[in-house]
């Protein structure tokens, strides 16, 4: 969602906080924003709508400059797009604020604001919050206790950039619920919304926990926690590079995301095996103890996590023979779940801030639901520090909005998972040295998947003028269907819907003709047979199908069914292998139609807020 960036420093912070926009881009936004404040105390402010290459343009034509700043991104959520709600939000020419997050009582603070003579210019819940600031500074307080006592006006999830040309050299920077980091330089400091935005100016962070409010200046740091005590919070220093955030040869991000997925594939792999054996180390020091008290899993997950939660649950049931439930993670805290003692809730986020997942991993805590296992891709994360025990993927930095290596890095993480449980069930030494044998393989199959990416390109001019798709899958290629769906939706904006092969007969066949183009994943296990059946429904009503099958499933190429083959594919990993073909398949449509194949409409990658 939003993006903040901010610095107190010697030298011009606009560079720095541009760079850092540019950064942030990926998580989706529709304005941008800078407020600085100058070497006269003066406070001055650059907003407009449309790209940070607009506010770069505005900021030549009209140029600010300072030591101690603030910037921001912004992605609508009260008021519409328009440069009066683009942050930073500025009350009275003294106090600019930036702020992620929804203030859910903004409307009751509004109110008593109006009626203390405060005027509103914007749409936004945020003006409350530079309104409440510059009435606690106007009684007396200093810049940090205005901010300590304005978040306990606040309810809701926030992130937050103040500064006032009453207190020229101060940041004060403040969370809860929404993640913020302090960056560390030689005589500066930072703030971020993410590390990767401060990568080229420094590779050393403070991430804040909820409730804590920092003070910063060019040369110190002092961070308070919710009860306004001085703590100290742990240095971490990344192994990330700015270099490891940029496309380099590549058109878009995400091309280059799905070209890494044998390398990220193979790092995450690093260190879980040992000859034949998954380690459950790989999980944490506490994992062996606490797996052996499971019966059941609880998978809690959002968008294309969830279609990796529920691959997972055949994964849980055919190898580790236990029941699996798998839950939207915003629905799951909204019912009166039943809860089920000796549950392993396994929460499931790339970025391990995703609001509504870390909300159900608290209620499920709440409920007493058994031990949290989070899969997550940041070992800074929310989700990571509230979980029991925690599976890294190994993907590194994903930047374009459509999840690619990070989904399949989750699917490898939750087969480890149902190896290691299968072992107290039914999966023998022998059958696990199978299943290693199979992981050991696949960064390689799904190097070879990605040799079909110039067939796709071509196949991708079927989809021009198409404006809907339907993809078919059995068993647990039906949840890879469903990401297959959405990755074409959410980047061509063409709609596609997902069902699994078998019913057709049940609804779907009815939108089947030649305008529909049907797209089916055929891996060579038990459910072929019945779904070369459906596929011939699809042809005798004059569909067009399009088959990614496994080479030894002897799907032919006739007319109207177009096949393209992928390497023989073990069925324990093939969800992983034939998802890779429909990433192929949504970039090059998305391509074609000329769409922001990395910055999708309407969407952010990260989903900070409810």
């Amino acid at each position: 969602m939003c993006g903040i960036i901010g610095a107190a420093a010697e030298r011009d912070v606009v560079p720095i906080l541009v760079q850092g926009l540019r950064r942030l881009e990926y998580r989706g936004y529709d304005s941008a924003g800078v407020a600085v404040i100058d070497d006269q105390a003066c406070l001055d402010r650059a907003r407009t709508t449309g790209k940070v290459k607009d506010l770069e343009n505005l900021i030549q034509q009209n140029p600010v400059r300072g030591t101690v700043g603030i910037a921001h991104t912004r992605w609508a959520t009260h008021g519409k797009p328009d440069t009066r709600n683009a942050h930073p939000h500025i009350c009275r020419d003294t106090v600019a604020v930036v702020h992620n997050g929804i203030i859910e009582n903004f409307e009751s603070l509004r109110d008593e604001q109006i009626d203390a003579g405060y005027e509103f210019t914007s749409e936004t819940d945020t003006e409350v919050v530079v309104h409440q600031i510059f009435g606690h500074l106007e009684a007396g307080a200093n810049l940090l206790s205005a901010v300590q006592n304005t978040v306990k006006d606040l309810e809701g999830a926030y992130a937050l950039g103040v500064i006032s040309n009453k207190e020229p050299g101060r940041l004060i920077a403040a969370r809860r619920g929404s993640p913020l980091v302090i960056g560390i330089g030689i005589g500066e400091y930072f703030i971020a919304s993410e590390s990767a935005a401060l990568l080229p100016v420094t590779q050393r962070f403070i991430y804040l926990e909820d409730g804590d409010v920092a003070d910063i200046t060019r040369d110190s740091l002092s961070i308070y926690d919710v009860g306004g005590r001085s703590v100290e919070r742990p240095i971490r220093e990344t192994e990330l590079t700015a270099d490891a955030v940029e496309r380099g040869q590549y058109r878009h991000y995400m091309l280059k995301e799905i070209f890494e997925q044998p390398q990220a594939l193979a790092d995450t792999l690093l260190g879980c095996i040992s000859g034949n054996h998954v380690l459950e180390e790989s999980f944490g020091h506490e994992a062996a103890s606490i797996f052996e008290d499971v019966d059941n899993v609880h998978i809690l997950a959002c968008g294309t996590s969830y279609h990796a939660g529920m691959v997972a649950r055949y994964w849980m049931e055919a190898l580790a023979g236990i029941p699996c439930n798998v839950e939207v993670a915003s629905e799951f805290r909204y019912r009166n779940p039943v809860v089920r003692k000796n549950a392993l809730v396994v929460t499931i986020s790339q970025s391990g801030e995703t609001a509504d997942t870390l909300a159900a991993l608290k209620e499920a805590k709440a409920r007493g639901f058994g031990k949290a296992l989070g899969i997550c891709n940041v070992p800074e994360s929310a989700l990571v520090r509230e979980s029991d025990l925690v599976f890294l993927t190994r993907a590194g930095p994903e930047i374009g909005v459509a999840s690619t290596k990070a989904f399949t890095t989750q699917l490898l993480a939750l087969l480890l998972l149902a190896i290691i449980l299968g072992r107290r069930e039914r999966l023998s030494a022998a059958d696990e040295a199978v299943l290693v044998a199979q992981l050991m393989t696949l960064p390689g199959k799904v190097e070879h998947v990605l040799g079909l990416s110039d067939e796709i390109k071509v196949l991708s001019e079927e989809f021009a003028d198409k404006h809907h798709a339907l993809f078919l899958g059995r068993g647990a290629q039906y949840p890879v269907a469903m990401e297959g769906a959405l990755k074409l939706k959410e980047i061509s904006y063409i709609h596609a819907e997902a069902y699994p092969a078998g019913e057709l007969k049940h609804g779907p066949l009815a939108l089947v003709d030649a305008h529909m183009p049907v797209i089916a994943v055929a891996p060579n296990n038990d459910l072929l047979e019945k779904l070369k059946s459906n596929l011939q429904e699809v042809r005798a009503r004059g569909g067009e199908l399009y088959v990614f099958a496994d080479a030894e499933a002897d799907v032919e190429d006739k007319p109207s069914v177009n096949v393209f083959n992928v390497a023989p594919t073990e069925d324990a990993i093939a969800p992983i292998v034939f998802t890779i073909p429909l990433q192929l398949l949504a970039y090059h449509v998305a391509v074609l139609k000329g769409t922001d194949v990395d910055q999708p409409r309407n969407l952010a990658k990260s989903v900070t807020v409810e």
